[in-house]
């Protein structure tokens, strides 16, 4: 079965092809909340043509999405891509998987595709830590049950409102400074969020660990899970894949 995956987030639009378990290309877009079905499928269809494949040989196509504004032109673009229907990650579907989700309506399609992951991929009480737009905790037991998400700002988001709301600082790239001690404004802003970050990080599992009682598996992903390299032993694994894990175990399995 090849399978079209698609994972909306706020700053960035991650699809990607699977075929029988294997990934065949992952492609990352920009996020723009007012693009038309027309101009994604323009986007797209680019995309599968530089590949040399045919987006008819689609059999399935499964996604998420955080930005609600996108799903018609999402659904859209789809059907004239590869005129096959699109299979959202929404409450009516939850009921089919092997994991619990509380509060069905409050709870983001992504987090539901990672906790599915997490939970098919690793055993035992699981946490999950997404980088994104939002840095977001996710707590699955050993028995498939969320008990619960912690929701953060990420760290661009941090640097962003900085800069955005202060007069003298500069635009900063996302990374360590070579000091806790920053010696120039780049390097002070990097070391209060990246660090500060990592402070974070570690009280939120250590205390997360506390609640689920028993061994505990953290499950690093997204975009910016590379920032902590070197910086933290908190995490027994990075999966960068994770959320388009989850998309394509719910493709193959539950829909």
């Amino acid at each position: 079965m090849k399978l079209l995956l698609i994972d909306v987030g706020n700053s960035n639009i991650v699809t990607g092809i699977n075929e029988s378990g294997q990934w065949l290309y992952n492609w990352r877009m920009h996020t723009v909340s007012d693009k038309t079905a027309d101009e994604y499928e323009v986007i797209l269809r680019s995309l599968f043509e530089k590949n040399n494949l045919d987006p008819k040989s689609i059999d399935k196509v499964v996604l998420s999405s955080v930005v609600p504004t996108l799903l018609h032109p999402m659904q859209e673009m789809v059907y004239k891509l590869t005129a096959r229907e699109l299979h959202v990650i929404n409450p009516d579907l939850y009921p089919n998987l092997p994991v619990n989700v509380i509060n069905p309506y409050e709870i983001g399609g992504d987090i539901v595709a990672d906790a599915v992951a997490a939970y098919e991929k690793y055993p035992g009480n699981r946490i999950v830590l997404d980088f994104g737009t939002a840095m977001t905790f996710t707590a699955i037991d050993a028995s498939g049950n969320i008990r619960g998400v912690s929701i953060t700002p990420g760290m661009k988001t941090a640097i962003s409102s900085l800069v955005t709301n202060t007069a003298q600082l500069p635009d900063v790239p996302m990374k360590a400074p070579p000091s806790i001690m920053g010696k120039n404004t780049v390097h002070a802003v990097q070391s209060g969020v990246v660090f500060g970050y990592v402070g974070m990080i570690e009280y939120m599992i250590r205390n997360i660990r506390k609640e689920l009682n028993g061994p505990v598996t953290v499950i690093a992903t997204g975009g910016l899970s590379h920032v902590m390299n070197g910086l933290t032993d908190a995490f027994d694994t990075v999966d960068s894949l994770l959320t388009m894990e989850g998309l394509r175990l719910i493709g193959e399995h539950y829909v």
